[in-house]
């Protein structure tokens, strides 16, 4: 089956979010990508895991410091290899084949099929894209010259991997307690301190970095960002080094560690006021991408059980002629797709905010945040759910390491701490909530989709909707008369509340054909109606099997 008949839905999100000469170049070039990921970068990616992790080398034969983390010789194939595709450098420069940008939505493409053979080398590709963002955005002239054509390299010059340094032992979530102190030299300062979960350690060539001036208030407003190359002019490690690697769960390919500043040189990048504002912006990008990882790990973890159900017989039948069997696999068809399709049609209005941030309308800037923020929350917690069931589909084969589903658990649990804890994404749904009134941009927009979603509803379907909708008002009407710590208690459920209703209504807005419409009447039900008993969809489930993604119509 070809990359177009198993990425369709992928590829109707390019098409209406890409100039015609940039979906042909996308559809060409993802076709290859996908080809090199799954024969190429999968093979590697399990040597990674199991026998090629990273290794933290402190000290040369000399006995100097270097702090050198060693990779294996086949994830900085893969390195390179993506990095020349221009999944970070063709959102900022043109692509010389067209003398044209790229764009966001097709870097998200390139991520989602990387993450499906290796989502932990999807980290370093973020970090990158953060770092050139803040750069492109944010930072002087003089330093735009020096970094950022390194970080955009596509084999013309040398790459330079980016990294964000954030948190610190006493704080984690809690930047406001940051302590890393910024000491003005000359013309730049030098850094004293220590960041207790870096990633990309020894691997990035310039680190964007929170820091306090000598000096400064407390909390979040008196911390500033800073550019830290990694070594220095001579050659030799900008007077930091890493105290150690983590030992993770998964992700296995990115290096984590403990990074000490000892007097490393930084460069500071706009507005000394305004660094967690910046860091804020590279941490919306970065959460879109967690998304993206999560989407992926989703459409591995499916293809894996499509796969071994369509080849394992049990009581006589193939797996898949089981109805139980139609019903995970039918269902978890529902929540991938919707979910793709519902975060590709966020990044459109992401592509907007981001292009000129200074420019871009307060509302549009709310609804970006809120989407970012629902869809992170949702499809890190799907990646996790789609693992396990792909390897419980599996049976006994599925808990052992010579396939791939052990890998995408372990790969997957940690989407829902990166770049902000459910908890902490549901804070964010209050700020915006009391910040921006965006419930009421929320209701909006919903109003919008549910004009383009109603032809594909029966009328006892959009009662329903119409009923969640009147439900969802209603508890925010009590909501925003709460105490804050019973705002804080309601917040998740605020955002799932939200979630479910977004995803139902996009779900029949996309539906084009008898399929997806009963994609989006098996994610209702999923979502809405699990406990109720239910003679209708065995025949939905049939259909679904019989017309998936990329297989042949009946």
């Amino acid at each position: 089956m070809t990359f177009q008949a198993k990425e369709q839905v992928l590829l109707s999100k390019l098409k209406e979010q890409c100039s015609p000469s940039l979906y042909r170049y996308a559809e060409r070039e993802l076709t290859d990508f996908y080809t090199n990921c799954y024969k190429t970068f999968d093979e590697r990616a399990v040597h990674t895991d199991r026998e090629g992790q990273p290794r933290l080398i402190r000290y040369d034969r000399f006995g100097e410091e270097v702090s050198h983390v060693w990779v294996n010789e086949g994830y900085k194939q893969t390195v390179d290899a993506t990095y020349k595709t221009g999944i970070v450098g063709y959102i900022h420069k043109d692509i010389p084949e067209l003398g044209e940008k790229g764009n966001y939505t097709y870097s998200f493409a390139q991520g989602y099929i990387l993450s499906q053979v290796e989502p932990g080398f999807y980290c370093p590709v973020t970090l990158t894209m953060a770092v050139a963002y803040v750069v492109d955005h944010f930072a002087s002239d003089a330093l735009k010259e020096r970094f950022l054509p390194h970080l955009l390299a596509t084999g013309d010059v040398e790459l330079y991997e980016g990294a964000t340094f954030l948190t610190e032992r006493q704080g984690g979530s809690d930047v406001g307690a940051n302590v890393v102190c910024a000491v003005p030299d000359e013309n730049h300062y030098r850094l004293y301190g220590e960041k207790y979960f870096a990633s990309n350690v020894g691997q990035c060539g310039v680190a964007a970095v929170l820091a306090r001036i000598e000096g400064a208030e407390s909390g979040t407003k008196g911390l500033s960002l800073f550019l830290v190359p990694w070594k220095e002019d001579d050659g030799k490690v900008n007077q930091l080094y890493v105290r150690r690697l983590k030992d993770k769960l998964g992700v296995r390919a990115v290096p984590s560690g403990e990074v000490v500043f000892d007097g490393a040189k930084a460069y500071l990048v706009g507005d000394e006021t305004r660094g967690l504002a910046y860091m804020m912006e590279a941490l919306n990008l970065s959460r879109i991408c967690n998304s993206i990882a999560s989407v992926g790990i989703m459409k591995r973890a499916l293809n894996e059980a499509v796969t071994y159900a369509e080849k394992r017989e049990a009581f006589g039948k193939k797996l898949t002629e089981h109805t139980m069997i139609q019903e995970t696999i039918a269902t978890l068809y529902a929540r991938q797709e919707i979910q793709l399709s519902a975060l590709f049609e966020s990044i459109a209005l992401y592509e907007q905010v981001a292009s000129e941030p200074e420019k871009a309308r307060s509302d549009d800037i709310a609804l970006n945040r809120l989407f970012i923020a629902l869809l992170k929350a949702r499809t890190a917690k799907e990646a996790i759910t789609f693992s396990h069931e792909a390897i419980e589909l599996h049976g006994g084969n599925g808990y052992i390491e010579d396939f791939v589903l052990p890998r995408l658990l372990r790969d997957a649990q940690v989407l829902t701490v990166w770049e902000g804890t459910e908890n902490i994404l549901a804070l964010e749904v209050l700020r915006l909530l009391h910040t921006y009134q965006v419930d009421q941009l929320f209701s909006r927009a919903l109003q919008e989709a549910l004009s383009r979603a109603k032809q594909a509803m029966a009328p006892v379907v959009l009662a329903q909707v119409e009923k969640k909708h009147a439900s969802l008002t209603v508890f925010l009407a009590k909501l925003k008369k709460a105490s804050r710590e019973e705002q804080m208690y309601h917040a998740k459920r605020l955002a799932d509340q939200m979630t479910d209703l977004w995803l139902v209504v996009h779900g029949y807005a996309r539906s084009v054909d008898k399929r997806s419409r009963l994609l989006a009447d098996i994610l209702r039900r999923h979502l809405w109606m699990a406990d109720e008993y239910d003679d209708t969809m065995l025949e939905s489930f049939a259909v679904v099997m019989a017309r998936r993604e990329g297989a042949q119509a009946l």
